[in-house]
């Protein structure tokens, strides 16, 4: 039986058009790369932004936590005490925020660790500030700093629950030396301002924001 003899025209039409189909599947192929690449990448941008919008709304929920602390810092050194604070704590108290050679024999050098002097530490020339060697996430009965509202009785709404700080802003204030009374021998003829720093924290507790102040009595 004969066999059918295929034009040379024919066969050369029947390779190129599979030529051309395994052409189309390949750039198929490359589009759904691309696509895939482009909504991976989406993706990954958008879960990026989030963690951005997040950490930013947890710092300022830490700004102003320790925004809070500052204040109360202040009102403990107007005298602004809780009522419920002993008499003896609150005339301790009043003696080292004396505007005119506030009574400092209390402190000693660093801070003081009594119920009375908690928080309140003696700045020395030539030493570290004790905000810098300060732990404000100590919260036991030997801490050097102090709690929002340990004098001043103030409330702090804190916890896990909620859009809140995780934990109350905790204050430090040092005494230094105020530089236009320098150089005075008689310890009674120096004068001292107060260097307050406050340190909040945001829904996470690992968010943390450090704030200070110089104040003038």
């Amino acid at each position: 039986m004969p066999h059918p003899v295929v034009s040379p025209l024919r066969f050369a039409r029947a390779l190129h058009g599979r030529t051309q189909s395994g052409l189309s599947l390949i750039v198929v192929l490359l589009i759904l790369v691309v696509v895939s690449i482009l909504g991976v990448a989406g993706i990954q941008i958008s879960v990026l932004g989030e963690r951005a919008t997040r950490n930013d709304r947890d710092i300022q929920i830490a700004w102003q936590g320790a925004e809070a602390g500052l204040m109360d810092a202040q009102l403990d050194m107007q005298g602004q005490y809780a009522a419920s604070l002993p008499a003896d704590n609150v005339q301790q108290r009043v003696k080292l925020f004396k505007r005119d050679a506030p009574d400092i024999t209390a402190l000693g050098a660093g801070c003081g660790s009594t119920a009375a002097t908690r928080g309140l530490c003696l700045s020395i020339p030539g030493v570290a500030p004790d905000w810098l060697t300060a732990d404000f996430t100590d919260t036991g009965a030997s801490a050097s700093t102090v709690a929002f509202g340990t004098y001043t009785g103030r409330s702090f709404t804190a916890g896990t629950t909620g859009l809140q700080p995780a934990t109350p802003p905790r204050y430090i204030m040092e005494l230094v030396e105020d530089p236009a009374y320098a150089g005075m021998a008689s310890q009674t003829a120096k004068r001292y301002i107060y260097r307050i720093t406050s340190m909040g924290t945001g829904p996470n507790a690992n968010t943390r924001v450090v704030v200070q102040i110089t104040y003038r009595k």
